[in-house]
C-alpha cells in the first residue's frame, strides 16, 4: 500500500512539473544604446526558467532603475506547448546630459559650473563626465561609476576632483573667509547584495589647503594650512522605490560613514556619518508626497573646520550659502509636488515645501539640538520642468522663507528634485 501511495506522489509530482510555464527565450526591444546583453543581465527572468509574474515585476522595478530607462513593460507570447518567449520593451533615456548652474557666492561674486555626463556609457549603464567650475576660482572633476564592470554584482567607483572655492570660517569672535582648496582622488569598490540593498566601501586620498583672505583673526587659527588627509568611506543603500516617469512611490535607506586621519595641530582624526531616510507616496492622480530625514554626528572637535554645512543647496532652501558649521545635524525636508501640465515628453511641476533642521555647535551638547537659536524652519514654493526621455533632465527653482525670525530668504536654482 506504501509503494502505491509513493507512485501517485511522485506521479502526480511529474505531472504538475510537466505543466510548469518555463521561458523559452528574453527578447528586449525598444533600445537603441543600451546593449541588449547588459539589459538581461540585470533580469532575473532568464531562458530554461519558470515563467514566474512576481519575478517579472520585480525585473520591470529593477530595469526602471536604471538611467539609460525612462519606462518598462513586458508581455508573454505562446511558442509551443508551455513554453513562452517573454519580451520587454523599454523606452530609453537620453543619457548624454550636459549641465549648467549660475549663482552668486559667499563674497558677491558671479559664478558658473558647466558640466557633460553619459549616464549610459558605451551603452554599458557605465556614468563617465567631469565639470568645470569658476568662481573666481578654477575648479574641475572627473568621474567614473560602472557599478556592474566585474560582474552583475560587482564594480568600481574612481573620482578626481580639484576644487577651489571662498568659504567662510566661524568662530567665537566672529568669521572668517579663506580660499579653500581640496585635491582628491578616491576609488571605491561597488557591490550589490542583492535586489535592494547595496554597498560601496573604498578610500580617498586628498589635500586641503586654507588660506586666509579676510574677516576677523584669531592667534589660535592659522591664516595658512596645507594637510595631506587619508579617508575611509563605507556607504549602505536599501531601495524599495517605484518609478513611473515623474512619480515616486516607496522608501529607501543611505547609511554613509567616513574616517578621516590627518597630522596636525587644529584637525585630529575625526569620524563622520550620517543616514537619509525618504518616503514618497504617490497622491491622487497627479500628486507626489516627498520626505528626507537626514540624522548626522561626527566627533565633536571645537573647530571652524566642522563638517555639517548649513547651506542653500544642501539642507535648507533660502537660508544662504555656507551660513553656519557644526558637528551634528537633524534635517527633515517634505514637499507635495503636483503635475501642472503634462504634454509629450515635457512637464510642468509645482510644489509647496517645508525645510528645518537643527544643529550641534563645535565642541557643543546634544542639548545644543533643542535651544531655538540652533533651530532653523523654512518653507516655500517651486517649480520644476521636467524632460521625462532625458535622465535626470529636471530643471528646479525654489524659493524659501524663513519661518522662525523671518530675516533669511532666497532663490535656490538646480538640476535635479532637491532630495
Amino acid at each position: 500500500m506504501r509503494l502505491v501511495v509513493v507512485f501517485f506522489c511522485l506521479f502526480f509530482s511529474a505531472q504538475i512539473i510537466g505543466q510548469e510555464r518555463v521561458v523559452k527565450q528574453v527578447i528586449i526591444k525598444g533600445n537603441t544604446k543600451t546593449k541588449a546583453a547588459v539589459l538581461t543581465s540585470f533580469l532575473l527572468t532568464k531562458a530554461n526558467t519558470y515563467l514566474d509574474s512576481v519575478v517579472l515585476h520585480k525585473d520591470i522595478k529593477r530595469l526602471k532603475e536604471l538611467p539609460a530607462v525612462s519606462y518598462a513593460n513586458y508581455h508573454v507570447i505562446q511558442v509551443q506547448a508551455q513554453q513562452y518567449h517573454v519580451v520587454f520593451k523599454i523606452e530609453e533615456n537620453r543619457t548624454l546630459i550636459p549641465s549648467v548652474s549660475i549663482w552668486t557666492t559667499t563674497n558677491k561674486k558671479f559664478a558658473y559650473k558647466v558640466g557633460l555626463y553619459d549616464y549610459n556609457f558605451l551603452g554599458r549603464n557605465i556614468t563617465l563626465g567631469g565639470f568645470y567650475q569658476n568662481n573666481g576660482y578654477h575648479s574641475y572633476g572627473i568621474n567614473f561609476s560602472a557599478p556592474f564592470l566585474f560582474s552583475n554584482k560587482l564594480g568600481l567607483a574612481v573620482n578626481h576632483q580639484n576644487w577651489v572655492s571662498e568659504e567662510p570660517l566661524y568662530f567665537d569672535s566672529g568669521s572668517a573667509n579663506y580660499k579653500y582648496q581640496n585635491i582628491a582622488l578616491e576609488t571605491l569598490l561597488l557591490y550589490q547584495l542583492n535586489f535592494k540593498n547595496k554597498l560601496a566601501f573604498g578610500v580617498n586620498f586628498f589635500k586641503e589647503k586654507y588660506n586666509y583672505v579676510s574677516g576677523t583673526t584669531s592667534p589660535s587659527i592659522p591664516q595658512e594650512l596645507d594637510i595631506n588627509k587619508t579617508m575611509f568611506k563605507f556607504v549602505y543603500g536599501y531601495n524599495n522605490l517605484t518609478y513611473h516617469y515623474q512619480y515616486i512611490d516607496g522608501f529607501k535607506n543611505e547609511l554613509y560613514t567616513q574616517m578621516i586621519t590627518s597630522k596636525n595641530n587644529f584637525q585630529d582624526e575625526f569620524f563622520v556619518a550620517w543616514n537619509d531616510f525618504f518616503y514618497f507616496r504617490r497622491l491622487w492622480k497627479k500628486g507626489n508626497w516627498a520626505n528626507r530625514l537626514r540624522i548626522g554626528l561626527s566627533t565633536n572637535n571645537k573647530s571652524p573646520f566642522a563638517p555639517f554645512a548649513l547651506d542653500n543647496n544642501v539642507n535648507l532652501r533660502g537660508v544662504g550659502i555656507l551660513v553656519d558649521r557644526g558637528t551634528g545635524s537633524i534635517v527633515y525636508n517634505t514637499e507635495y509636488r503636483h503635475t501642472l501640465l503634462e504634454k509629450g515628453s515635457y512637464v510642468l511641476q509645482s510644489n509647496v515645501f517645508l525645510d528645518a533642521g537643527t544643529w550641534r555647535k563645535p565642541g557643543g551638547e546634544f542639548s545644543d539640538f533643542t535651544k531655538s537659536e540652533n533651530q532653523k524652519v523654512f518653507s516655500g514654493l517651486g517649480l520644476r520642468i521636467i524632460n521625462k526621455k532625458v535622465f535626470n533632465a529636471i530643471f528646479r527653482i525654489d524659493y524659501g522663507v524663513e519661518l522662525t525670525n523671518g530675516k533669511s530668504k532666497g532663490l535656490v536654482f538646480g538640476i535635479g528634485q532637491y532630495f
